[in-house]
């Protein structure tokens, strides 16, 4: 870490349990979805956990880029 920088913890735990929060939702949503496709679509087991992991890696997409527009509006670390 740079010299006269600290952390500023309010906003990481901010940050963090939002992430949490929206984590949650988008991940559910992600299994949820693509349990729902695949039976509609009658993929069978395989085309299920296809069907998942491209459901959560859209999702891991989704956090990434949610920390990091939480951390422009948030910054974690300030000047002293």
């Amino acid at each position: 870490m740079a010299q006269g920088r600290r952390i500023v913890w309010l906003n990481v735990v901010t940050v963090v349990s939002a992430a949490i929060l929206i984590g949650a939702e988008v991940f559910g949503a992600a299994f949820a979805g693509s349990w729902a496709l695949a039976t509609l679509f009658d993929l069978g087991h395989i085309g299920a956990r296809v069907l998942d992991i491209v459901f959560v890696v859209c999702g891991a997409a989704i956090m990434a880029q949610f920390i990091r527009n939480a951390h422009r509006i948030e910054p974690f670390t300030a000047r002293d």
